[in-house]
């Protein structure tokens, strides 16, 4: 059985969706809408079977079409992913869903009383990268993890419809919360400036404290002289480097500090409050990646998640945790 999908947009990162969409036995791409004459020709020309157009109730109004993919502005999200959900069409858009936390809640609604699949294009979650250091996180050869920190750097694309905080930071913020398991409980902090263009953050750095004193620190930029795309994850027995640009993409760290038992005046070895240390330095384990393109990985659970009811990994209450974080109110900006 075949899923029917309709796409709105094929811009920057529509036309990366709508290769995997075709590509994938278990979907069949109707039609692709976008307002620009030139993306429709790039359909046509690359996709000669998919219709094209620039009315979306095209979309909406076929009753063939089961499913659609958004990938517009972020700005035109919330009001497609609303008028798809009442149209009874599942939906994957590409993220955030939606910049505030009570219209994913309005969609959440929708959803649940039509038995609908909202997918977000937390795309990373699909990484296989990212997947492995789950499995170390929960599999506890890391420890007790004390701190994470993130960079996602570049020089430009400086644009003006989001600023660099809502551009980068949801997939550091997904991935965090997936590694983590989800917390509901969190306190964030943030400092950003808009060197460039007047209330348009060029730089943030953007601060998460976790429970068990879990810290994470994500620094964003489009203001940068290298394109940089790492975690790092200390824990209390190993760390791991996470570098999504490096051919090595995962690097495990057999390093920490241990205290040393301290004989204590009964003649025990308990004594791990004197401080007395070992910095251990052991081996470094480059392992094997077995790598999948995450948009391909995407798809197929979408896809999944409409014809089995498999609970979706970056369903609506992902989506609101990563964006109650971004829209947490304490921003430390200057005046």
């Amino acid at each position: 059985m075949k899923v029917n999908f309709g796409q709105i947009g094929v811009g920057y990162w529509g036309p990366n969706l709508l290769r995997n969409l075709v590509a994938n036995p278990d979907c069949e791409v109707k039609r692709v809408v976008d307002l620009s004459e030139d993306r429709r020709n790039f359909v046509s020309t690359n996709y000669p079977s998919v219709e094209v157009s620039e009315d979306v109730d095209s979309i909406l109004n076929d009753k063939d079409i089961s499913a659609v993919i958004i990938s517009t502005p972020v700005n035109t999200h919330f009001d497609l992913a609303k008028r798809a959900l009442l149209a009874g069409k599942h939906i994957l858009v590409e993220k955030p869903i939606a910049t505030e936390v009570k219209q994913l809640e309005e969609l959440d609604a929708i959803a649940t009383k039509n038995d609908l699949v909202i997918c977000a294009g937390h795309t990373f979650l699909y990484n296989s990268a990212v997947r492995y250091v789950k499995k170390l996180i929960d599999s506890g050869e890391l420890g007790d993890i004390r701190y994470i920190y993130c960079q996602r750097l570049n020089l430009g694309r400086i644009r003006s419809d989001v600023d660099a905080l809502w551009n980068f930071a949801p997939h550091d913020i997904s991935i965090m919360q997936y590694w983590l398991n989800e917390p509901n409980e969190f306190e964030v902090s943030k400092r950003g400036m808009d060197y460039v263009q007047n209330g348009v953050d060029d730089v943030v750095f953007l601060n998460i404290l976790y429970p068990k004193n879990i810290m994470v620190n994500i620094h964003v930029s489009w203001l940068d002289p290298l394109k940089v795309r790492r975690i790092t994850v200390v824990g209390s027995k190993k760390m791991v480097v996470y570098d999504d640009v490096a051919e090595n993409k995962i690097m495990i760290y057999d390093k920490g500090i241990d205290h040393i038992a301290t004989l204590g005046e009964r003649m025990d070895f308990d004594r791990t409050n004197v401080g007395q240390f070992n910095l251990r330095s052991g081996d470094v384990l480059i392992p094997k990646i077995d790598w999948q393109e995450p948009l391909k990985v995407e798809i197929e659970h979408f896809v999944d998640c409409i014809l089995n009811g498999t609970k979706c990994l970056t369903d609506i209450n992902h989506a609101k945790n990563v964006v109650r974080i971004l829209t947490e109110n304490s921003d430390l900006k200057d005046d």
